[in-house]
């Protein structure tokens, strides 16, 4: 390890050869020493999901050559677990998840493989960060992103971050020039309207493809959904105490 830079675990969701990890590994390694540890194949929607019924194959790869690189079958929080356990041996100074190919505001961080990589940090005492870009194009431009990332870096860097609190970074996909800044805010309370499509193989077996649209709820001036909308780059501290601790003393007056 190099002697005075910090230790940066990157991983994703979307594989190691996405064109979102490789603007985050470009970006982290201005700051410190860069190890990578990511899916071999995507693995997004996955959530917290854990490796536990197969084996979690993991090997040695050049794509970031000369960053130290390792592509797992495993899930994002496989990653982080062996990055930590079996690679580094130790806990990086900071762990950096995506640029994911599309949002992770509001409730979509409950299903995301690059926010739960991120919280599996912070479970672990890492400082860590979660990136995501509004654009699902394998292809879409990062130079916005990469700004936003580089100023978020620093001033985690400059300032730690809370015990078991990671941050939920949202991009908007616009250019340079539209982008308005970054704003810290709440999560919105919006969600997906499920819909199962029905149809059939080419056997005539059915199945089911899950669609729907993602609505906001609120409509709130100091969400992360309100200020993408306007240009923004949100940032809302994420931890994973899931505990209601408003309701908390009610249900102890039921007993």
């Amino acid at each position: 390890m190099q002697e005075n830079k910090p230790l940066i675990l990157v991983t994703n969701d979307d594989g190691v050869s996405s064109k979102g990890i490789r603007s985050l590994v470009e970006v982290a390694s201005r700051f410190g020493e860069v190890v990578v540890v990511a899916p071999d194949s995507p693995q997004s929607g996955m959530g917290h999901a854990i490796t536990i019924h197969d084996p979690i194959r993991l090997h040695t790869s050049d794509i970031f050559d000369p960053i130290q690189a390792y592509a797992t079958s495993g899930t994002p929080v496989d990653c982080v677990k062996l990055a930590v356990y079996e690679i580094l041996h130790r806990k990086p100074d900071l762990l950096l998840s995506g640029i994911n190919h599309g949002s992770n505001a509001a409730t979509n961080v409950l299903y995301s493989g690059t926010m739960s990589a991120a919280v599996e940090g912070a479970m672990e005492g890492i400082p860590s960060i979660g990136f995501s870009l509004e654009s699902f194009d394998q292809d879409a431009d990062f130079e916005t992103s990469k700004k936003v990332v580089s100023d978020v870096i620093q001033l985690v860097l400059e300032n730690g971050l809370s015990k078991n609190t990671c941050l939920n970074v949202n991009i908007p996909y616009v250019s340079e020039a539209d982008f308005k800044g970054i704003k810290v805010c709440r999560a919105a309370h919006a969600f997906w309207e499920d819909r199962f499509e029905s149809r059939k193989d080419q056997f005539g077996r059915p199945y089911f493809w899950l669609t729907g649209d993602f609505v906001d709820q609120e409509k709130s001036e100091d969400t992360d959904l309100y200020w993408l909308e306007r240009g923004f780059a949100s940032i809302v501290p994420t931890q994973f105490d899931m505990t209601d601790y408003k309701a908390l003393e009610t249900l102890k007056n039921w007993m």
